[in-house]
């Protein structure tokens, strides 16, 4: 697999041809996706509990109207469990629902 940077609309929303399936409502919300990723991203950099962090993430977009499939921390190289404190790259993995439009997305999570 190699990686390669997220082009994004401006509100954050990642860019892909599913976006075109959005109605004008769904579009509107569709930028919680990326939203939920980094506040998630955030806390669990700020030390809070991982699987409460992700809990919380999964809560918000279900609050927003989407049908969450999954939302995972994993190691960015292997894809197993992720530890914050091991040193290597995490990442943080979504998809869900949005109406009928699945949609996908994904951000690093690393220590400083």
């Amino acid at each position: 697999m190699v990686g390669a940077p997220t082009i994004r609309a401006e509100d954050g929303l990642a860019l892909s041809s599913r976006n075109a399936y959005l109605s004008p409502a769904e579009r509107a919300v569709a930028p919680e996706l990326h939203r939920a990723l980094c506040d998630c991203r955030d806390k669990i950099l700020r030390g809070e509990d991982a699987g409460t962090a992700v809990a919380e993430a999964l809560a918000h977009l279900r609050g927003c109207g989407f049908n969450p499939d999954y939302l995972a921390l994993r190691d960015a190289e292997t894809l197993g469990a992720f530890e914050l404190v091991s040193g290597r790259p995490g990442r943080l993995l979504v998809a869900a629902r949005l109406g009928t439009t699945r949609l996908i997305d994904n951000i690093a999570v690393a220590a400083a």
